[in-house]
């Protein structure tokens, strides 16, 4: 689907040359002279940028950028003739994402849309990377780690801080034979500790998970430590 881009500008010449570089790039646009007009369009068209003036009669861009600011938040792009650093700097505070002076070719006007596209793209891919590394799934256990929860059925599953850790560690060694020594270091940060006290939490860990699950078990090896059974996601 094209992007749309809404041109904010009393000089119609000027609109009109931009609106026809934009289509040649496949955007769709739409024009407004001030603020009331750009309102109205933007409450009945979903726009994903702006290009904004700053000098127009009445309403100035940087009010109307300011007050957009506050409901929206579509790039928008100042398009001025001001071309000193102060207003540069006013635009950016107050929450443009790009300033252009208006000697500025077609070409680069473009070419500052299309850099502020990419960056929106790969912020929403890490955001949504991050999302998936914050849940460990296997089988019907799922293991949030921005909320620190455990479901298991889609059931609750309330866990102790500690606890939490230790399943997250399991989940992410599954089929692994881990250590006393290695659960004491990864879960409590000591090198060495009381095999007694991992033996207690394992134990407590148990009871709440494999009462609700088949598909998951905590098996002891003898003498060594611990290992979290199961068939892992293909």
């Amino acid at each position: 689907m094209a992007k749309k881009i809404l041109i904010i500008d009393d000089e119609e010449d000027i609109a009109e040359l931009l609106e026809d570089f934009l289509q040649v790039e496949g955007y769709e646009v739409c024009k407004a002279v001030n603020g009331d007009t750009a309102r109205r369009i933007l409450s009945e068209v979903e726009i994903d940028f702006i290009l904004l003036d700053i000098m127009m009669p009445g309403e100035s861009g940087f009010t109307l950028c300011k007050q957009l600011r506050e409901i929206y938040s579509i790039p928008i792009i100042f398009l001025s003739a001001l071309q000193d650093d102060t207003d540069k700097i006013r635009g950016l505070t107050i929450g443009a994402d790009d300033y252009i002076v208006k000697n500025a070719t077609p070409g680069e006007i473009i070419a500052r849309i299309k850099a502020i596209e990419r960056r929106i793209s790969n912020n929403f891919n890490k955001q949504m990377m991050q999302k998936v590394q914050d849940v460990i799934s296997f089988k019907n256990i799922e293991l949030n780690i921005s909320t620190h929860s455990l479901f298991i059925n889609n059931e609750k599953v309330l866990l102790t801080a500690k606890e939490f850790d230790i399943m997250k560690l399991f989940l992410t060694h599954l089929d692994h034979v881990l250590t006393y020594d290695q659960i004491i270091q990864k879960i409590w940060g000591y090198n060495q500790g009381d095999a007694h006290t991992v033996r207690v939490y394992i134990a407590k860990l148990r009871d709440k998970i494999e009462q609700k699950t088949n598909d998951f078990k905590i098996s002891t090896v003898w003498g060594v430590g611990y290992k979290a059974e199961g068939m892992t996601n293909e």
